[in-house]
């Protein structure tokens, strides 16, 4: 998925956003509220990790300002103010979880799944199409009893193509929620990424499951 971190502190941004990527996400660094929130509302994200206390733009009025603006991205807020009422009205803002500082990475890592299952619509751990089988917890695949091994940018597209199962994806959709920011990557690198991936989901296997859709881009359906 492709995730927003908004911190002011630049360290421990790093450090998030380094965990982010390990996890096999595509991540967004903003180190102002300004920035933060101009980019929550220009671009796609999955979700968004945002501080409180920030220069120019609390974090408290970004959320205020996307939920104002009928964006529904999952925000998980991160803050020193560990109060009730501080709490309160972090949720209260339109921010779908709290986070009080300090904190643990794992922690964060277990919020940000729990999170990226939920919106918009509930998703299992577990994602199935035709014999095909990818644990979201585990990043396993696995097809017929047999355990595929992909890189983590090809995990990350054969998990975002089967999110939305049946459904035709563009690469332009592909290279906004897989990429981050500042990949130059082109639709004909997509193109390359799908076809390794297809040797390794499909061509050991008797049916195809990653569809060309001419023109509009591609599909996993069984």
């Amino acid at each position: 998925m492709r995730i927003l971190v908004v911190e002011d502190e630049i360290k421990m941004a790093k450090v998030i956003a380094s965990a982010l990527k390990r996890e096999g996400h595509a991540i967004d660094t903003s180190y102002s509220g300004a920035e933060g929130l101009a980019m929550a509302e220009s671009e796609p994200y999955d979700l968004i990790v945002l501080d409180r206390m920030l220069p120019e733009v609390e974090g408290v009025e970004i959320v205020k300002k996307l939920r104002e603006s009928n964006i529904s991205t999952p925000v998980i807020l991160l803050t020193a103010l560990g109060t009730v009422k501080d709490k309160t009205a972090g949720l209260d803002s339109g921010a779908d979880d709290y986070l009080v500082k300090p904190f643990s990475i794992d922690e964060l890592i277990s919020r940000v799944r729990a999170l990226l299952r939920r919106p918009p619509i509930a998703q299992p751990n577990i994602l199935t199409v035709g014999d095909l089988s990818l644990d979201t917890t585990q990043k396993t695949i696995i097809r017929k009893n047999k355990q595929i091994s992909l890189t983590s940018k090809e995990y990350s597209l054969l998990e975002y193509l089967m999110l939305h199962a049946g459904r035709t994806i563009s690469k332009e959709t592909l290279i906004k929620h897989v990429w981050d920011f500042d990949s130059d990557i082109l639709p004909n690198n997509v193109e390359a990424h799908i076809k390794q991936l297809r040797k390794k989901v499909d061509k050991p296997f008797s049916k195809p499951l990653i569809k060309t859709v001419r023109g509009f881009g591609y599909k996993v359906e069984s």
